[in-house]
């Protein structure tokens, strides 16, 4: 029994975002060749942003990132108080920071309501300090806002959700106000494509893709993975 449960434990520590604490190299043999393009400062400031928390954010990146619309994603830190922290910190409790998402985006295509739906359609925001095997308040749930007019689209989207009992519990995500976002190691960015054959993109990150996927094809860019 006892190795059954530490076997039990291993596997899932091993396909948790933060056991690749450590792991400062990209899977370079997995790596695939078809990286997106990425733009330019000057050209995202064309764009809106948008931020949110809701788990690792190698997965919150990848689906994003593949919603019609959304120019950019770029994976950090976010909703604490500690100065430029390192995913070693964050992914260890150290820090009140949450891995969280800033998301370019055209509001001519979508707009922030539709990037609401997406955060709440691809996590559980029931699950205090928590996403799948991944544990502690770096991974709770928030929506950030950063103007009153987001704040009560975020607010009457959870009523709506809470209203029409979508969840069997009740809904725990932080509606806070944006203050400052840090960007994540460059070894983090787009990390679920450059790296397919990780142990956790293939147990958890791709699982809960295709999860929203199937929600909500519609929102997803054509020949969207």
């Amino acid at each position: 029994m006892k190795k059954l449960t530490l076997l039990a434990f291993t596997l899932l520590f091993s396909l948790s975002c933060e056991s690749k604490v450590k792991d400062k190299k990209q899977d370079s043999g997995n790596i695939d060749t078809e990286t997106a393009i990425k733009l330019s400062p000057s050209e995202l400031k064309k764009y809106k942003v948008a931020y949110f928390a809701s788990g690792c954010f190698w997965c919150v990146e990848a689906i994003y990132e593949d919603v019609i619309g959304v120019k950019e994603v770029v994976s950090g830190y976010s909703g604490g108080t500690e100065k430029n922290p390192t995913y070693e910190q964050v992914g260890r409790g150290l820090t009140s920071h949450a891995e969280a998402v800033k998301v370019y985006y055209d509001p001519k295509v979508v707009d922030f309501k539709t990037l609401v739906k997406v955060f709440f359609g691809s996590h559980d925001p029931t699950t205090l300090n928590r996403q799948g095997p991944d544990h502690g308040a770096q991974y709770r749930s928030i929506a950030f806002y950063s103007n009153d007019e987001e704040k009560k689209i975020i607010e009457d989207y959870i009523s709506q959700l809470t209203k029409d009992k979508v969840y069997s519990a009740p809904i725990v995500t932080q509606v806070k106000p944006f203050d400052k976002f840090y960007d994540a190691e460059e070894y983090h960015q787009d990390y679920e494509k450059l790296n397919p054959n990780n142990p956790y993109i293939i147990n958890i990150s791709i699982p809960r893709y295709n999860r929203f996927k199937a929600k909500y094809p519609e929102l997803l860019k054509k020949g969207a993975h």
